[in-house]
């Protein structure tokens, strides 16, 4: 590992506590985060995340089986409190030891996290969220800006929220996400304060990726102003803010000054196949996988805005020992 300037001493001794050699996070990027991509990023030194929300408690059980089978390394577990995270009881059974929750406090579940001994994050988008999580026992914050791809929580800048975040954690170790694909922005994050930054579009474009090609083409090719925070592809959760590349579905459902669910251009239609038998349809919030065909460019294409510093498609290995490498620089510089 490359040797550590001061300043970021407080990063590396936070990876250390969690068994990591690199103060890197892959974020929970839905069903792109196959076993896979999260046993690469835990292999490599960053602590992978699997995202369980809507994966039944046998699924996840297995998906974390898959996991152990490539790597010892750490790893988390996340759950959306927008809806009931089932599959936490057999998460925490099977071995994971770092929960994280988003879109809301948890409340029974702390009980059930900390009688396994395991880590608690909770990811935050305000100071009075931030305190609240303190005061349930999280063990980490993980403060998201609006720059975030996929379902975003926040409403303000990593930049603007993340000082303010830090500030009232008072000494407790936060984890910033949004927007950042190199390493000289986690270079600026941890020298903000944070601990530990997570990645989630970066991880999109990987080799180890679920992503389809196609999906990791548009990100190579795609910039900020590529990108759009919108209520579009909904699925089975409306009203949930989310930022996604810009394609035909989007510009054709804004032309029609963005109709509610019923009115939508080409709603109905199935847009894509996952043999042997899922049929994923128009407004639907399923990214596309590598297993997919039909009509990949309309489907839901999350993308924060770090899609701009991505310009190439590596091993998460090399990623990973990039983005130090290149936070370190940036900070000696």
């Amino acid at each position: 590992m490359t040797p550590v300037p001061a300043v970021l001493d407080h990063a590396a001794r936070f990876a250390a506590s969690l068994g990591l050699r690199y103060p890197l996070f892959q974020a929970p990027v839905g069903s792109i985060a196959r076993p896979e991509l999260v046993a690469a990023v835990a292999e490599a030194g960053g602590l992978g995340a699997l995202a369980l929300t809507w994966t039944a408690p046998p699924e996840a059980r297995a998906q974390i089986e898959r996991v152990r089978k490539q790597t010892q390394g750490p790893i988390q577990a996340n759950f959306v409190l927008a809806f009931a995270p089932r599959s936490l009881p057999v998460a925490l059974e099977a071995g994971v030891r770092t929960i994280t929750f988003s879109w809301g406090l948890p409340a029974g579940e702390v009980s059930l996290v900390r009688s396994f001994g395991a880590r608690l994050g909770i990811q935050v988008a305000t100071v009075d969220d931030a305190r609240r999580a303190l005061d349930l026992g999280a063990d980490f914050l993980i403060c998201q800006g609006v720059e975030a791809g996929g379902h975003v929580q926040a409403t303000r800048s990593l930049w603007e929220l993340l000082p303010l975040i830090v500030a009232a954690a008072e000494g407790a170790p936060v984890i910033a996400a949004g927007g950042m694909g190199d390493g000289s922005a986690v270079a600026r994050a941890l020298s903000c304060g944070a601990s530990a930054a997570a990645l989630g579009t970066r991880f999109v474009a990987t080799r180890e990726s679920a992503a389809h090609e196609l999906y990791k083409n548009r990100l190579l090719a795609a910039d900020a102003r590529d990108t759009a925070l919108t209520l579009c592809f909904d699925g089975a959760w409306p009203c949930a803010a989310h930022r996604v590349l810009r394609n035909s579905t989007l510009s054709n459902w804004e032309a029609a000054g963005s109709p509610p669910a019923g009115s939508r251009p080409g709603e109905g239609e199935c847009l894509a196949i996952d043999p042997p038998h899922q049929r994923f349809f128009r407004y639907d919030d399923t990214p596309p996988r590598a297993t997919m065909s039909g009509d990949i460019e309309a489907m839901c294409l999350y993308a924060g805005t770090s899609c701009e510093a991505i310009h190439d498609l590596p091993s998460v290995q090399d990623l990973l020992g990039r983005l130090w490498c290149q936070c370190v620089a940036s900070v000696e510089c």
